[in-house]
């Protein structure tokens, strides 16, 4: 078992930077390809950005793409994601994720079924 547990969260005004982190115990995380996804009140979870067990790999959402940076530190055990210029409509739960798959493409990075880990996500809220 893995347990994924996210943290930096927090409440900002637009333009901001935040950076969060998914912390991982129970199994190495150099094991897992991981994800961040969002979801907002109302909404369905959607994909954020994702980074292969190596780190050489990373997918972003179009909307974050240039503002977000995905990260890893598999001696932490710890992935990142750094978030600048942040906007209103980023306000969402952040939750992370790991998939034990390989991705042979850029598609399952973004599936949400894909995903066998998730932690419980942590609140960004970005006042305008």
């Amino acid at each position: 078992q893995v347990q994924l547990v996210e943290s930096g969260g927090g409440l900002v005004q637009t333009g901001a930077s935040l950076k969060l982190s998914c912390a991982a115990s129970g199994r190495a995380l150099s094991l897992l390809n991981l994800g961040w996804f969002r979801q907002a009140p109302g909404e369905e979870r959607e994909f954020v950005a994702a980074i292969t067990w190596s780190g050489r790999s990373s997918y972003y959402a179009d909307s974050v793409k240039g503002r977000f940076t995905i990260s890893r530190d598999n001696a932490k055990n710890t992935m990142y994601l750094q978030m600048n210029n942040l906007k209103p409509e980023d306000t969402a739960v952040y939750i992370c994720a790991g998939d034990t798959g390989s991705w042979g493409s850029s598609a399952r990075p973004r599936i949400v079924g894909a995903y066998d880990y998730w932690g419980q996500g942590t609140q960004i809220t970005v006042s305008s």
